[in-house]
């Protein structure tokens, strides 16, 4: 599957403004929500990156990040379209270095999605995640082969496509639900808004910092 098919060009325009994590990362960690709960809308996906710590989505990345969790979860919901879904990595006309850490960035992703969801994990799940843990773990110096090559690489990826499609059996609940989130107004102003607004004091400065300051080395 090339670049243009899987996605690959239309995810890199999209977040070419936005470098928080790579596009890989941001596909995966939708994907792992997407296992357990509903798609959400625009506004929902601002906040769950909000809390996340991460910079705004730009408005092109938002919109196509809704409409690609929609699709997903369709997919993933259809055993037998399920068995279709892959993992946004670039082609195989890249090295295979670049494609190694896309599916590493992916798998991390993928991790933190599934992760916020709270959903208790059955014993081959938790098998799962730790083996995806292990790709996610992955190390290579720029100029370092990956060890196997490309057949080990295939390998990782197959397992890797694969830990989606065997965790979207579960009973989805609306993103608005999870622990992240819950009990936050989705229109809710943020902290840093509300000291602008001047309805908030500036916060105490961390008590590490005032320590040093009465005790300087």
């Amino acid at each position: 599957m090339n670049d243009n098919i899987s996605g690959w060009n239309t995810w890199l325009k999209a977040f070419d403004d936005w470098t928080d994590v790579s596009i890989s990362e941001v596909h995966g960690l939708m994907t792992g929500l997407m296992t357990a709960c509903d798609a959400p809308d625009e506004q929902v996906w601002a906040k769950v990156f909000e809390e996340l710590s991460f910079a705004p989505l730009p408005d092109e990345a938002l919109t196509l990040l809704t409409e690609e969790a929609e699709d997903t979860v369709f997919q993933l919901k259809d055993k037998d379209d399920a068995y279709s879904y892959t993992p946004l990595v670039p082609d195989d006309e890249h090295d295979l270095y670049e494609r190694v850490m896309a599916l590493k960035q992916w798998a991390n992703g993928f991790m933190t999605g599934f992760g916020i969801t709270d959903c208790r994990l059955s014993s081959e799940e938790n098998e799962m995640l730790t083996d995806l843990a292990k790709i996610g773990g992955i190390r290579l110096e720029d100029d370092e082969d990956f060890e196997g090559g490309e057949e080990s690489y295939l390998y990782i990826y197959e397992f890797a496509r694969m830990v989606p499609v065997s965790f979207a059996t579960r009973q989805r609940k609306p993103v608005k639900d999870i622990a992240l989130i819950a009990g936050l107004a989705i229109d809710a102003k943020t902290t840093k808004e509300l000291q602008a607004e001047g309805k908030l004091t500036k916060p105490m400065p961390p008590v590490i910092d005032v320590m040093n300051q009465n005790n300087p080395s």
